[in-house]
């Protein structure tokens, strides 16, 4: 079975975010003052074969945890579904 998944990786909320600063910053610039405290981070999809949803998210979640996200600095979250 083919799956789709959706995987966002954000920086830790501990860690100084400075693209998300910048931004934060920017918004009075364009009139939006009251946004504030904007982060930053990716927002990947991918596909992966597996028998059911259950490997499907094991596969997703160790591809996160060695190779999408840096777990000493950034968190993910994920989704699978049938694609």
């Amino acid at each position: 079975m083919k799956f789709k998944a959706e995987i966002d990786v954000m920086p830790l909320d501990a860690l100084l975010d400075p693209q998300g600063k910048a931004v934060s910053n920017s918004m009075k610039n364009i009139g939006l003052p009251e946004i504030d405290g904007v982060r930053i981070g990716r927002h990947i999809r991918l596909f992966v074969e597996a028998d059911n949803q259950a490997s499907a998210e094991a596969k997703v979640e160790t591809a996160c945890k060695k190779m999408l996200a840096n777990q000493i600095m950034e968190s993910f979250s994920f989704s699978v579904t049938e694609a």
